[in-house]
């Protein structure tokens, strides 16, 4: 019966049997040191001439990279060992000799690595960084499972855009015009009417031509709406979901954490309270830091960044221009030059993780957001029931994983935070 690397803890001083990849390999003239790895770990497996058969060491000796095998060996415990144990191998069974693979120990460079995606998630740092992506995925669903949220599916096909932006990718519905999904927001607010507190969880698509280190053309989102629960509320909620998602990862990877030289210092002061300013602070934070930028213009990445490095956790900026937001965002009852909203930006220059408001509830008002931003009451009048059949206060918020998964990973690129990406001059593999 197989075992698997992550298991092999429980085995120390037996015999197991592995499926593998022989990810390296060295010797020593007497001793072969085989690196394997199955997908759930790495460990180190010792072949020494003198306890094997000839014909085995040959076996042995014959494996290239990424072989796969069948290995049998006794567990034995290795401090030094970064998993912590080591294999003495007994058995060496080869599945195929792998031909001579493209990805060696020398530099390559990113288009090289890019057009090699498929075999360059087999590396110890990208098998680290999807197991993290992994573990973010399960600590979402844990965090709303344990709050009674209902996980809701929002189609992918839409006729309208829900941000009211020309950014999307269109296609034919037959004889119909239709769009990919750019957020399932709308949808999700329909289903807080019927269930109360929803959540979704699926991909999106932005057909921005951007190329910077955030940006990814398809990506997937975590996106809960929660009706009677105001803007105060929802921050609070929004600043627990975070917390418990990153204190999830540091408690369930720190192998990968460990892999990917991530300091964990700065994860470990991720928890709630986070601090808040408003956006107009933020615009006199940077205008006093020698930034150009006035009230009324969105922040891009530099000024986000600059914003970032005052605080040593994510920081919320509330309250910006009614102006610069989407159609759907409440105005603050106090001022209605504003909206009830947040942006979520994480530390380390990772820009914004959780975009997020309280959305309008009153009928009248949001008839004058449709006129306001050109919208066609035809193809939005479902979301305009919302506000005429047992209207709500309510509110939601949108979360990127592959950007929460690159700052918690600490990567240069959020490229390496999805199995595939899709960017703006790649669509293969």
């Amino acid at each position: 019966m197989l075992t698997t690397i992550a298991q092999i803890g429980k085995h120390v001083g037996e015999e197991v049997r592995l499926g593998a990849w022989l990810f390296n390999k060295r010797s020593s003239g007497k001793i072969q040191f085989l690196q394997l790895r199955d997908g759930t770990g790495f460990i180190q497996g010792v072949v020494v001439k003198q306890e094997v058969t000839p014909e085995m060491w040959d076996v042995a000796k014959s494996l290239t990279q990424e072989s796969s095998l069948y290995v049998t060996g006794i567990v034995r415990e290795d401090k030094r060992a970064k998993s912590g144990y080591e294999l003495t191998v007994t058995g060496v069974d080869p599945i195929q000799i792998a031909e001579e693979y493209p990805i060696t120990k020398k530099e390559h460079g990113v288009e090289f690595l890019m057009d090699h995606r498929h075999l360059w998630i087999r590396s110890m740092r990208q098998q680290a960084v999807l197991s993290i992506r992994s573990a973010v995925i399960q600590a979402v669903y844990e965090f709303f499972k344990e709050r009674g949220f209902y996980k809701v599916d929002p189609p992918i096909l839409t006729p309208t855009s829900a941000e009211g932006t020309t950014t999307l990718f269109h296609t034919q519905y037959f004889d119909e015009e239709a769009y990919l999904s750019q957020s399932g927001q709308l949808y999700m607010e329909a289903a807080a009417m019927a269930l109360g507190r929803v959540f979704s969880f699926g991909p999106t698509f932005r057909a921005e031509k951007s190329k910077t280190r955030r940006h990814l053309i398809e990506f997937w989102m975590i996106e809960p709406e929660m009706a009677f629960v105001d803007h105060e509320e929802s921050l609070r909620i929004q600043e627990d979901f975070v917390s418990y998602v990153v204190q999830y990862v540091l408690k369930n990877c720190p192998l990968e954490l460990k892999r990917l030289e991530r300091d964990t210092s700065k994860l470990e002061n991720v928890k709630a309270p986070f601090p808040r300013i408003t956006y107009t602070e933020a615009i006199e934070m940077l205008q006093k830091d020698g930034h150009e930028i006035q009230w009324g213009e969105d922040f891009g990445a530099p000024h986000e960044t600059a914003i970032a490095e005052k605080f040593d956790k994510p920081v919320f900026i509330t309250h910006y221009p009614t102006g610069i937001k989407a159609f759907y965002m409440k105005p603050d009852p106090t001022n209605p030059d504003v909206v009830l909203c947040a942006d979520l930006i994480a530390p380390e220059g990772y820009g914004e993780i959780i975009g997020g408001s309280q959305r309008i509830d009153d009928l009248e008002l949001m008839k004058k957001r449709y006129e306001e931003h050109d919208l066609n009451p035809q193809a939005y009048q479902w979301y305009l029931d919302l506000r005429k059949y047992g209207s709500v206060p309510h509110s939601g918020f949108g979360l990127g994983l592959e950007r929460t998964v690159g700052w918690i990973c600490g990567t240069e690129h959020v490229r390496e935070t999805i199995p595939f990406p899709r960017l703006l001059n790649r669509l293969y593999p």
